[in-house]
């Protein structure tokens, strides 16, 4: 990952502060285009079989820990409940027609394509155990929204649920 990457995600990083009250929060970018979590697959070792994360898969969460580890400035993981809001941008297919790219773009298009919301939004927050937070049974609210994006990644939010 590159170091601008990372800078930008630090800067990203704030307390937020709302007219009504104010919740920790951490926001963070994960550039490229994001993956689900997939199953483990499992392989016979002599007598016995080994469970193992796909190879995909576990990359994918190497960078969202190493981007949460930047957001995070070697602050403590968050406390209590939590909620957690993801944008997850997808590209545009290159084999679609301008119009439909535009479309797409503006947002007037939804993906209704692999991966899916549930698969990302479990990836991410599993990356996010012991990083952002303690355990991902703290996130007691979940927003996962799922666009088409001329820069494909994943916006993620993190912040306290009063």
């Amino acid at each position: 990952m590159t170091t601008t990457a990372t800078r930008a995600a630090v800067a990203r990083t704030r307390r937020s502060s709302d007219t009504r009250r104010s919740r920790v929060a951490v926001w963070f970018e994960v550039p490229g285009v994001p993956v689900g979590k997939a199953r483990p697959r499992f392989a016979r070792v002599g007598a016995g079989v080994r469970s193992y994360t796909p190879a995909k898969t576990a990359n994918y969460e190497q960078v969202v820990a190493m981007m949460a580890r930047a957001a995070m400035r070697s602050r403590e993981p968050l406390q209590g409940a939590l909620q957690a809001t993801l944008t997850v941008g997808l590209p545009i297919p290159a084999s679609w027609s301008q119009k439909k790219r535009n479309a797409a773009a503006m947002g007037e298009v939804w993906p209704t394509v692999k991966p899916d919301s549930d698969n990302v939004a479990k990836g991410i927050l599993d990356a996010c155990n012991g990083i952002v937070f303690k355990d991902d049974s703290q996130v007691v609210r979940l927003v996962v929204v799922k666009q088409y994006a001329i820069e494909p990644g994943v916006s993620v939010r993190i912040e306290a649920v009063e």
